[in-house]
């Protein structure tokens, strides 16, 4: 990433510009340090749990074995692809009988072998987030792996329906799983500090996915200690759940932006419409805002496209944590955003709009050894008083839009003039 300056405290404005560009540096060296720490730490349990581990070649077999079922999933979802950022599998139905069958080492090894199966046949990611997952995941199921042996000693009773022991296993498995989301939920906030925890921990879906991965793990793993053979009936099923997931999440997808993570501008259109049809039943207010960064063009040329990319993702995440759950928002193209505010009226909608203004002209994109700061202009239309359809509403908040422009930008406004009323049937006749 290139930059234009370098700030110092002899520069115009040095010293504030150091003060608020801190925070910004430390979160990004602390976000390093946290990636670093966690693998290390993944290292330093391989080799201490390598040293302490007698290997056997029953216990050999049966990783190889899992890791074989794992293998087979990961080819048989390769078609599908897999959504980029945070995505969920099941394949912690082949970690977690690792992690409860044998030594805690295996559990430490799984996750790498599966890790690179997934970056050399299903998609090549940026390298430090597999080696990041690979430590995460194998430290989660050692943590369970040792867990579930210190209560049990001899796993072998889990094979018997033994009652305690299979708590015991629920145990470990719920240890495994809070641990595993907790790193990975730790990491996501540090690189996105303005995301709330509750986008980066769990919401029903997520509970519900922990549950089955957790019943599922339990059962392959008496199936595997019963007879290695029995995997084969349960690789079926497995495989047919992780397509399942796979394609609701690249269904999810398909109606995001990729750069922002925003609802783009199709999918966007179909839920302000829904939005619309229900004020007009329900009789209630609702307001409509198109945002768009001040001087964008600015930006790309000065610092590159990639740079640009930031600045939009900082904004698309300024704009998601400043709304409600239930407000529409999404990227519309280019620099330009979109916002449908239900049950808003128009004291309400300039409200919110302003907060976003502040919020986004006080965000700053660390580049280098500067500062990427940007405003953003808006155009304000509401609901039976600028128009009663989506097209209406979007060419009364443009019309609005473009006077901010004409007014030196970095402001709110809406249409100077109210658009002219559509006559009636029983006017005309």
């Amino acid at each position: 990433m290139a930059a234009t300056g370098h700030a110092s405290i002899n520069s115009r404005g040095g010293v504030s510009t150091l003060v608020d560009r801190w925070p910004l540096l430390g979160q990004r060296r602390a976000l390093v340090i946290y990636l670093c720490a966690i693998v290390v730490l993944d290292l330093v349990a391989i080799v201490l749990f390598a040293l302490a581990t007698r290997f056997r070649g029953a216990d050999a077999l049966t990783f190889a074995a899992l890791m074989g079922c794992g293998a087979v999933c990961i080819e048989a979802t390769r078609r599908l692809g897999m959504p980029a950022g945070v995505s969920r599998d099941l394949l912690s139905a082949w970690w977690l009988p690792v992690a409860l069958l044998l030594p805690p080492v295996y559990a430490l090894f799984a996750p790498i072998v599966l890790q690179i199966l997934l970056q050399v046949r299903v998609r090549a990611t940026v390298l430090y987030r597999r080696v990041f997952s690979s430590a995460a995941i194998g430290l989660a199921g050692c943590a369970a792996s040792v867990l579930f042996h210190r209560l049990v000693e001899d796993p072998a009773a889990l094979l018997r329906g033994n009652g305690s022991t299979i708590i015991y296993a629920v145990a470990a498995a719920v240890l495994f799983s809070l641990l595993n989301i907790a790193l990975i939920a730790v990491a996501a906030h540090m690189a996105n500090p303005d995301v709330p925890w509750g986008e980066v921990l769990w919401d029903r879906e997520s509970v519900l996915l922990d549950i089955v991965e957790l019943c599922l793990g339990i059962t392959v793993s008496i199936s595997c200690g019963l007879n290695l053979g029995l995997l084969l009936l349960a690789l079926p099923p497995v495989v047919l759940l992780q397509r399942s997931l796979l394609h609701a999440q690249l269904q999810a997808a398909a109606r995001t932006d990729a750069k922002t993570g925003l609802l783009n501008a199709a999918a966007w259109q179909r839920e302000a419409d829904t939005e619309i049809v229900r004020a007009r039943r329900t009789g209630g207010t609702l307001a409509l805002l198109i945002i768009d960064i001040d001087h964008f063009k600015r930006v790309n040329d000065a610092h590159g496209h990639l740079v640009g990319d930031q600045v939009l993702v900082g904004v698309a995440s300024t704009l998601r944590s400043q709304l409600r759950d239930y407000d529409v928002v999404g990227r519309f193209g280019g620099e330009e955003f979109v916002v449908l505010l239900p049950g808003a009226d128009m004291h309400e909608a300039r409200r919110v709009a302003e907060r976003l203004r502040t919020h986004i002209g006080h965000m700053a994109v660390p580049v280098d050894d500067t500062l990427i700061k940007v405003t953003i202009s808006t155009g304000v239309a509401l609901m039976s008083v600028h128009g009663d359809d989506l097209i209406d509403l979007l060419a009364a908040a443009d019309l609005a839009l473009y006077r901010a422009k004409e007014l030196g930008r970095d402001r709110v406004c809406i249409p100077a003039v109210q658009p002219p009323r559509r006559p009636l049937p029983e006017d005309t006749a």
